[in-house]
């Protein structure tokens, strides 16, 4: 090396230096690539996607074959700049070239480089890929020895390193993308996929009807009543009972009956004849569990029952879809009885709606781990019957019951969060 001149070591030094920049940006920008969408490029048929998506499949050889390379240069760099720097500096040099070396180093070929992969990975790996592959096909027979080497040590400490990382998302992880995935997933799209998350985690009782807001038949109602009833209802089915809902009897879809009206046709007879068998479900089932199970019975309408088999609720296939795509009416907040806009901005609320139906249509967040109602509610954070005119706050959020009646609220006024508040803690 004493014979080579100084221009040209110095030209040898900078080429090694960029290279030494070239293995360390990419060794983090292959280490840094998002998993899944490689594996959604590399199925595109994206060239430099698949070549990476291999390579990283042992990532043993790879970072053998990379780290083999830094290494190499980088030691050939520190020799080079020692003999510059004793043409020089004589053997001050020595210390001279240490420190230089580490801080160009350090800047120029790992940090910088690297710090422009983290964020650019895509653009660094690729090219790399296909540089590594030739690389590794020609100095396999190395990296394989020293692969063997580094393996069998971490066979020692008790690792395995041919085990592959579990890459797979868990339920709450996947939420936690899509949280983050705001600019490359519309908002509505998002909202739903992350309602059918949501699904694992909700249970029937969360949402279904109450038992004192069931609308139903009583089959042993005059046959006028039960027409008055039928062409009045805005459901489309209907649960038919015997005196009380605790006796339900079946289940009664609209349409059919409806035929029967338009030709004079419906008697308690052919009523009778129109009533399909009830469908019961325990309270705790989730709603993905009932997706499934409303797909595999072939209905949309189940009754809910407790422990002791005594009708809780109603719950439908609707219920269920609104709570992946909200609410199929138009907004609730000017067109829902149970939800009625008011001229100073506030809401006006039915107590015993769901507390997950008013979080969806208002967009806030009241706490859905007690109470399923609004009703329910205010009267554990109260712990009393509320006069009409008392005020609270819940979740931050000022509510003023308006109404109540047979020791439960019937109404209240609700003020979103960037309103003026109207109300102080009760």
């Amino acid at each position: 090396m004493t014979d080579i001149s100084s221009s040209t070591l110095s030209i040898t030094l900078f080429v090694l230096l960029i290279l030494s920049a070239l293995f360390s940006s990419s060794e983090t920008g292959l280490m840094s690539l998002n998993r899944y969408r490689l594996k959604h490029k590399a199925d595109e048929g994206h060239r430099g996607a698949k070549l990476t998506l291999k390579l990283l499949r042992r990532p043993d050889r790879l970072l053998g074959v990379i780290l083999l390379g830094n290494n190499f240069v980088n030691i050939a760099a520190s020799a080079i700049a020692t003999v510059l720097a004793l043409r020089y500096f004589g053997e001050a040099g020595l210390a001279i070239a240490t420190g230089a070396l580490t801080f160009v180093v350090l800047i120029f070929a790992e940090v910088a480089p690297k710090t422009l992969a983290a964020l650019h990975p895509e653009r660094i790996a690729f090219p790399a890929a296909y540089v590594y592959t030739v690389l590794l096909a020609v100095l396999y027979p190395l990296v394989w020895f020293v692969n063997v080497l580094a393996n069998s040590m971490l066979r020692i400490w008790g690792v395995n390193p041919t085990a592959r990382t579990d890459h797979s998302l868990s339920t709450e992880e996947l939420r936690s993308a899509l949280n983050e995935a705001d600019q490359q997933v519309p908002q509505k799209h998002q909202d739903m996929l992350l309602g059918i998350l949501n699904l694992e985690t909700i249970t029937v009782e969360d949402i279904m009807v109450p038992r004192n807001e069931i609308t139903g038949i009583d089959i042993n109602d005059d046959i006028n009543s039960i027409k008055q009833q039928l062409t009045q209802t805005h459901r489309t089915r209907l649960p038919v009972f015997n005196e009380s809902i605790d006796n339900t009897i079946g289940i009664l879809h609209l349409r059919r009956a409806i035929a029967l009206i338009a030709d004079n046709e419906l008697s308690h007879d052919t009523f009778s004849s129109l009533i399909s068998e009830p469908y019961f479900i325990p309270e705790s089932t989730s709603l993905n569990k009932q997706l499934l199970n409303f797909q595999s019975s072939k209905r949309r309408t189940a009754l809910v029952v407790d422990e002791y088999g005594d009708i809780q609720g109603l719950v439908t296939l609707e219920d269920i879809l609104e709570e992946i795509v909200g609410e199929f009416t138009t907004n609730a907040g000017s067109n829902s009885p149970l939800i009625q806009a008011q001229d100073d901005g506030s809401y006006l609320l039915d107590a015993s709606l769901h507390i997950r139906e008013i979080n969806r249509e208002l967009g806030l967040d009241l706490p859905v781990d007690g109470p399923k109602t609004l009703n329910g509610v205010i009267l554990e954070q109260l712990e009393i019957i509320p006069e009409p005119g008392t005020s609270l706050k819940i979740a931050g959020i000022p509510i003023e019951i308006t109404k109540t009646k047979n020791n439960a609220v019937k109404s209240a006024r609700i003020k979103l969060p960037d309103a003026d508040d109207f109300a102080e803690d009760a």
